[in-house]
């Protein structure tokens, strides 16, 4: 409908009756007009050919008055017909906006892990770090424009904070996230060697319980059972990782053999451990609760236990302090080694990835002389619990060939 559009007109026209939205056009300024629906909203437009083709309409700002309005369609429609294309522009204008949204680190990071966070044994860390630490500094940040300062610069304020070795951890996640777009992009790292604040050999753990802490951490267990108790009497017997332990359920255990599936093994690969009769016993005095399916060491029968608050009771009651639950897997390795283990059997064990051309034409599984370690091992920790002389194996009569 065209009509002559005026101030009184525009406050209080509606659409046209039984229609949900009407167009006024302007006899004075052709190719503009008032949109108005059945509800009272009004807008002004402008309808153009973009190009002599398609009919384009562009809503003006809801800001403007009659007059404000008709100037600035005056003006859009004076550049159409320069061939400029308004709607083209905005449509363009939100597309780049979309791509530079996409190429923030936030978004980039977010797509890593909905697409490799089900390859990383800790996404769940990596990803509170990069929320804590990470996003609230470059987040919204263009990937490309990061500098190797704006690294520099987060770092340092991570270690002034939470220190030098959170800040590495923060190194090593942005790095694994650039080197991830680097490959399926142009993207150029800006991360280099020396960026780190410590050095690896410095940060490695040496710590390893001596025997009169086994024997007291051992008791403690004992006065105090329960799920968390069975769970560190059984890290230390088969010298497994906590989360590996943690989340094992019965599904897993064929006879004395418990498969530590590839999911929560480090190595990404299934690996088999032959139990000691210590080991099995600890798992049979472990209460069943809830389906098969459910973790072995569990309060709930749905959840693992929560280690961390466990953990400070077993340091109150046991009097042995600083040390981790990884220590206990630490500590059994070396006793094997005290229990005459050969090396190489010992690591195996424990499953370390053997290098070299063994660890890659070598396909024996080596369950009997795993089952012979972990027996000497148990043999070796009983022996300590007991206090009935530890080191009694030779190192002529060492186990195995």
């Amino acid at each position: 409908m065209r009509v002559k559009l005026t101030p009184a007109f525009c406050k209080t026209i509606t659409a046209e009756p039984h229609k949900e939205r009407s167009v006024y056009w302007d006899v004075v300024t052709p190719g503009f007009g008032l949109m108005a629906t059945s509800s009272g909203h009004r807008s002004f437009v402008i309808q153009y050919r973009n190009g002599g083709g398609a009919s384009r309409r562009l809503t003006l700002s809801t800001a403007l008055s009659l007059d404000g309005a008709r100037r600035e369609a005056r003006k859009l429609l004076g550049d159409i017909e320069r061939g400029g294309d308004p709607v083209g522009d905005r449509r363009r204008e939100r597309a780049a906006a979309e791509v530079a949204k996409a190429d923030t680190l936030e978004a980039i990071a977010l797509d890593f892990f909905r697409r490799e966070g089900k390859n990383i044994r800790t996404i769940a860390a990596r990803r509170a770090a990069f929320e804590r630490l990470i996003f609230p500094t470059l987040g919204r940040r263009q990937i490309g424009d990061i500098s190797r300062r704006d690294i520099s610069r987060l770092l340092d304020k991570i270690e002034d904070e939470r220190g030098p070795v959170m800040a590495d951890k923060t190194l090593t996640f942005l790095s694994r996230l650039f080197n991830w777009h680097a490959a399926r992009t142009e993207f150029r790292s800006p991360i280099v060697r020396g960026m780190a604040r410590t050095k690896t050999s410095e940060r490695a753990r040496s710590r390893i319980l001596t025997d009169d802490e086994i024997r007291a951490v051992w008791s403690a267990t004992e006065k105090h059972p329960g799920p968390f108790a069975s769970l560190v009497r059984f890290i230390l017997l088969t010298g497994t990782r906590r989360n590996e332990a943690a989340r094992m359920t019965r599904t897993e255990l064929t006879g004395s053999d418990w498969l530590i599936p590839a999911a929560r093994n480090k190595s990404k690969k299934d690996f088999l451990v032959p139990l000691s009769k210590a080991a099995t016993a600890v798992l049979d005095a472990v209460p069943v609760i809830g389906r098969r399916a459910a973790p072995v060491f569990t309060l709930n029968g749905e959840r693992p236990i929560t280690v961390s608050r466990c953990k400070q009771r077993l340091d109150r009651d046991s009097g042995v302090t600083g040390w981790r639950i990884h220590d206990l897997r630490r500590t059994a390795r070396s006793l094997m080694s005290r229990a005459g283990v050969p090396a190489d059997h010992a690591e195996r064990a424990i499953g370390h990835v053997i290098g070299g051309v063994r660890g890659t034409y070598d396909r024996h599984e080596y369950h009997a002389e795993k089952a012979r370690a972990y027996e000497a091992l148990a043999g070796l920790i009983d022996r300590i619990v007991k206090g009935t002389g530890a080191d009694v194996v030779s190192m002529r009569k060492r186990i195995g060939p």
